[in-house]
């Protein structure tokens, strides 16, 4: 197959997979909507909750349009002037795929310990309700630190269309293993993200927090040191709860409390750490008194 060839079929099948994600996600939450009327789960609170996080896609698709366009133009810009461009072939389509899994555990790592970058990924941990929808629960700002973290497979080499069309499958794997329903799955445990593991990744229990932070493979997580098995139910949610359901509180509940701290901060180095230190970090209590 030619190159061209395999751009083209490459694209088509992400923009098949993307779309046969979203028919199969509207299966997902209508089966758990049933579990839990047969499990006598449902109630109001839980159903605005699964609401709330499929609202969260109206802004999100608005910055996404905006954000992928710029990231076309950009990351082409820049492979047009990379002498070392890899080979368009199988070879290089799934190692792009393995790396893009293992750019993704990286940002995700970073989101989570970067508090700037935690305003955006805050939101999709904000629910204390874990279903399918949780799985589209994004912030607007989301698709702008995707973008930067990706750059350097450009660099590599790679052609952008296979950059992105490894992006679609490790976000798109993920929507199947944001629910309760789905138990332990014997060996693939061992190398796969599974709905135990991100159950765990979205626990607020202490013995759970920045755990299980890998795409499609769990492997990484096991390599770096940041990998717990589910042991019992998570509490999910931010260890700070966020109970609105208000589409706008949802998008922004973590800015006015980085805010608080900053103004705050009596130096430049403190103002500075409140933005790249993790959540919750404050300076010695001799910087506060």
């Amino acid at each position: 197959m030619s190159p061209t060839h395999w751009l083209e079929y490459v694209e088509y099948m992400s923009f098949s997979i993307y779309d046969w994600t979203l028919v199969f996600a509207i299966l997902f939450i209508s089966l758990e909507l049933l579990n839990e009327a047969l499990t006598r789960r449902f109630n109001g609170q839980r159903f605005l909750e699964t609401l709330s996080s499929m609202f969260t896609q109206v802004p999100y698709y608005l910055t996404e349009g905006l954000v992928f366009a710029g990231a076309v133009y950009l990351y082409f810009t820049i492979y047009e002037y990379i002498p070392w461009q890899i080979p368009v072939n199988g070879y290089s389509a799934v190692l792009v795929l393995i790396l893009a899994d293992l750019t993704y555990y990286i940002e995700h790592y970073a989101i989570h310990r970067i508090r700037l970058f935690w305003l955006a990924h805050s939101v999709h941990h904000s629910s204390g309700v874990y279903n399918t929808a949780t799985a589209f629960r994004f912030s607007l700002f989301d698709p702008v630190v995707s973008v930067l973290f990706h750059l350097p497979l450009v660099l590599m080499g790679f052609n952008p269309i296979l950059i992105f069309a490894a992006e679609v499958l490790v976000q798109a794997y993920q929507f199947w293993i944001h629910n309760e329903m789905i138990g332990k799955l014997g060996p693939l445990e061992w190398f796969l993200n599974t709905p135990s593991h991100h159950r765990v990744h979205h626990g607020s229990d202490a013995k759970y927090i920045d755990k299980n932070f890998g795409g499609i493979l769990i492997i990484w997580d096991r390599i770096f040191g940041t990998f717990q098995k589910e042991e019992e139910l998570p509490n999910y949610g931010l260890t700070t709860p966020m109970t609105s359901k208000n589409p706008i509180t949802v998008q922004f509940y973590e800015f006015p409390r980085l805010y608080q701290d900053l103004v705050k901060a009596d130096s430049a180095a403190v103002f500075f750490k409140y933005l790249i230190k993790p959540p919750g970090w404050h300076p010695p209590m001799s910087h506060r008194t």
